[in-house]
């Protein structure tokens, strides 16, 4: 059941954490770094460990990749909190980072979290040497000025462009923002397989757009207690979004048509695949 094995990829994840962070100095940004790991839905070491079974990798070989690309989502949502980013004071129903402690306390926490991705992707249990340094770079291109912080640059840039974005631009800008790190996510397993990774890949785009897509459909319709953050700040900013764009009902189809794309790109690997296809149907279906 997809409930249940998300349940264990997060109880793992979360140990694999706070191993990794144990027998680290008692001072704040080590808390802080601690704070920022707690909750959030997995999705991103889920995929990873299930790319990995794909594979014929076991979890415990996987999941410093998973711990990783979590470490990594969480630094980024730290900066992203952040006043001169999207400024917000709430995030998985607790105060952001910077609330609960300080700027220059979140902005060190957030650096030290995405050292340690980079320092979990070495863990030797991982594999033989080349492939760790395989997976170090495609986590830095995930992340950085190809992927992940490139979209986060275009999204502040779009908010003082003279005109709204277009459907294609928005598309291009969440690619990064958003689906760099998926793909990553999703890939890790043949990375450390050295299989092709073109499978998931195809799988990888359409689920990050799907998410995205209800990402803004939640700004919209969503519950903040459910969400665990502040909602419609895009329609306050007067932001193009997918929803703005194509309507709630068109989103809402678009969306659909991408979980079954995501799920056709499975289809070399057969019933195996089926949690990740479940995935791809919980995207849609969540609530935050």
């Amino acid at each position: 059941m997809f409930p249940d094995r998300l349940k264990t990829a997060q109880d793992g994840v979360q140990a694999a954490l706070d191993a990794a962070l144990a027998a680290r100095a008692e001072v704040a940004v080590i808390h802080a770094m601690r704070y920022a790991l707690k909750g959030g839905k997995r999705l991103r070491a889920f995929l990873v460990l299930e790319g990995a079974a794909l594979h014929g990798l076991a979890a415990k070989t996987a999941m410093p990749a998973a711990a990783a690309v979590e470490a990594l989502h969480a630094y980024s949502l730290i900066h992203d909190d952040l006043p001169c980013m999207d400024d917000d004071d709430l995030r998985r129903g607790r105060p952001t980072v910077h609330v609960e402690w300080d700027e220059a306390t979140a902005v060190l926490a957030g650096d030290a979290l995405q050292t340690l991705a980079f320092e979990l992707c070495t863990d030797p249990v991982l594999g033989p040497a080349d492939r760790r340094i395989e997976l170090v770079r495609s986590l830095a291109l995930a992340s950085g000025a190809e992927g992940m912080v490139l979209g986060q640059a275009l999204d502040i840039a779009a908010e003082s462009a003279p005109r709204a974005l277009t459907l294609d631009e928005i598309t291009a800008l969440q690619a990064g923002k958003t689906g760099a790190l998926i793909a990553f996510a999703a890939t890790a397993g043949a990375v450390l397989s050295n299989a092709d990774r073109a499978p998931l890949a195809a799988y990888a785009r359409a689920l990050g757009l799907a998410f995205q897509i209800t990402d803004d459909i939640l700004d919209v319709e969503g519950d903040p207690e459910k969400a665990g953050k502040r909602l419609k700040k895009d329609i306050a900013a007067g932001k193009a979004t997918f929803v703005s764009l194509l309507g709630i009902d068109a989103a809402k189809a678009r969306a659909r048509e991408l979980v079954a794309e995501a799920e056709e790109a499975l289809a070399s690997f057969g019933s195996a695949a089926e949690p990740l296809r479940q995935v791809a149907r919980f995207v849609i279906e969540r609530e935050a």
